[in-house]
């Protein structure tokens, strides 16, 4: 008696007895020997026999009969041993009382893959047939610990090896992509076209931003939107054994123009379980078609494309990374070039200066300028923010300061001169504070004009502590352009000390949110038990120690002078 016994695909193990005159093959209940798979017709085929001889002839099917690799026109002859395929089911007709060269063993073990729903996805067209979509692959996340890859040893091995060995000698992005197409191309044989599709940049259209094609003439022609959208949504690679028949599928037109047989589509997941995109092959030679255990290799080498592409672009972030820290510590050596080398050498005076950014640059700025008639003058500057842009701000505005300083004798008017130079540029809501003092040695005067900073702080001879200026103090530079400042002036006598610092002294932090403070300020400036010329390294070593190990959270400015 004849069989026909499943050996790959649907219900493996399957057998049939053939005892009628005819035996139709089909996926209808109603057939002889059911398959029960989406991309079979309802009545695909027929056996006849003829006494010991035995027909197959294709039902005008979608997909075709093949046997022994070559599809039937009309009818073909059975011999023992020959192979039907029917979609993906590969059907073994046997004439002898033997068993099965498989024993009726299933192939590959348990499988992942599951049927697609079609009514979720579909609507029917009226002709029948099921949609040709014929499994999914769930790839997320939480899916990966339970895969159950079933292919061939040696084509799992095969594919494995050729992307390891190709994504592990790159770390750029832009090469990783071609070389995973390249290895895909020699593990599918059947495949035509391959595309990888990303988001060239976040928040930008999926678009093939690789595409290989066995010929040329076929590279022009896009993948099907509406499967690699599915595939991404749901995380799941997506098999369709006879793409060009799934017209209800909504993608008639890129399936069409290239007349699809067979595709596999697989997302690629990173690691954070995002879809980031999709590999696609798909191939128009019906009698290679895609099967489950080439979905699940592409499943696999999506997953490894994907882990390869988050190294890459950790690595892009570290190289990035480097860069910029190179160019800071660039940024930082020009800044600290344009600060004071050392403090006037001035006779009966002593000076001491600080500057910490809170990042590699930083926008606070101090500065001595030697001035006609012996004089000299002490700067503090504050621009609003800080890093690179507040930095460049006072690179700037440094200049303008020594120019209007030696050009313009009197202090309040060089810092008007200073502030509409500043002004015109047009900073948006950039502003700078500044504090100008000027002392004349000659007269023992102190001119002191306050661009909206905090009052500096006197130390007198006697001990005495007083905060100066702030009455006279003006608007900030940059606030108005035509804005009049006022000069504040006492005599600066033997043993007076002036300190002038930024908020990143009095605003300094510890680790209890607790601020540093001016009357801390004030009254280590107070301490009589430390010497003038000690003042400033005290209230130094002072703020560091009470902000402790909590991290600076402004720019630090400090410059002292006082008199013998």
């Amino acid at each position: 008696m004849a069989t026909l016994t499943i050996i790959q695909g649907g219900e493996v193990g399957k057998k049939f007895d053939i005892s009628g005159r005819e035996s139709v093959i089909g996926r209808s209940p109603e057939c002889d020997f059911v398959l029960d798979v989406a991309a079979v017709s309802r009545r695909h085929a027929v056996v006849v026999r003829d006494k010991d001889l035995y027909l197959i002839q294709d039902n005008g099917s979608r997909n075709g009969t093949i046997v022994n690799g070559h599809q039937i026109e009309g009818q073909a002859q059975l011999r023992d041993g020959d192979q039907i395929l029917i979609c993906d089911v590969l059907i073994e007709f046997r004439n002898v009382a033997a068993p099965s060269l498989l024993g009726g063993a299933a192939i590959g073990g348990s499988s992942l893959l599951s049927p697609l729903d079609a009514a979720a996805l579909l609507e029917d067209d009226g002709s029948g047939d099921e949609s040709e979509i014929m499994a999914t692959f769930d790839v997320g996340r939480e899916a990966k610990a339970t895969w159950q890859v079933s292919a061939k040893p040696e084509q799992q091995l095969m594919a494995m090896i050729e992307i390891s060995s190709n994504l592990s000698n790159t770390l750029e992005v832009k090469e990783i992509l071609p070389k995973i197409l390249d290895s895909l191309f020699k593990i599918f044989i059947q495949a035509d076209r391959g595309f990888i599709i990303m988001r060239p940049k976040p928040g930008a259209p999926l678009v093939p931003v690789v595409t290989k094609a066995r010929r040329h003439d076929d590279e022009e022609t896009r993948p099907s939107r509406t499967i690699i959208s599915r595939a991404m949504n749901e995380k799941k690679a997506i098999l369709s054994a006879d793409a060009a028949s799934d017209a209800r599928f909504n993608m008639a037109q890129s399936i069409a123009d290239f007349q699809i047989r067979s595709l596999i589509c697989a997302p690629m997941i990173d690691s954070n379980g995002e879809a980031i995109g999709v590999i696609q092959l798909d191939t128009r030679d019906q009698r290679s078609r895609f099967t489950d255990l080439d979905l699940q290799v592409l499943a696999g080498v999506a997953s490894q494309a994907a882990h390869a592409l988050d190294n890459a672009k950790l690595h892009e972030q570290v190289v990035a990374q480097q860069a910029l820290t190179r160019d800071l510590q660039v940024a930082r050596e020009m800044q600290t070039a344009l600060l004071p080398k050392a403090a006037p050498d001035v006779g009966g005076y002593h000076f001491f200066q600080h500057y910490q950014a809170a990042y590699e640059v930083g926008g606070d700025y101090y500065d001595y300028v030697l001035l006609p008639e012996d004089r000299f003058a002490a700067v503090v500057g504050d621009v609003a923010g800080k890093g690179v842009s507040a930095a460049i701000l006072m690179a700037k505005l440094s200049s303008d300061v020594r120019f209007w300083l030696a050009r313009e004798p009197d202090p309040a008017k060089a810092l008007a001169k200073i502030n509409a130079a500043f002004s015109q540029h047009g900073w948006d809501d950039r502003f700078v504070t500044m504090v100008v003092a000027v002392v004349d040695p000659q007269a023992c005067e102190l001119t002191l004009v306050n661009a909206g900073h905090m009052p500096p702080l006197l130390r007198t001879g006697d001990g005495e502590v007083m905060e100066i200026g702030g009455d006279e103090a003006g608007l900030p530079l940059g606030v108005a352009d035509d804005y009049e400042y006022e000069s504040y002036k006492r005599e600066f006598l033997a043993g007076d000390f002036l300190t002038i610092f930024t908020d990143g002294f009095s605003e300094a932090m510890n680790s209890k949110r607790e601020l540093y403070g001016m009357e801390r300020l004030t009254q280590l400036c107070a301490d009589k038990s430390v010497k003038a010329r000690d003042l400033g390294p005290c209230i130094l070593e002072s703020v560091h120690k009470f902000a402790g190990d909590f991290p600076q959270s402004d720019d630090m400015c400090l410059v002292c002078f006082g008199r013998e």
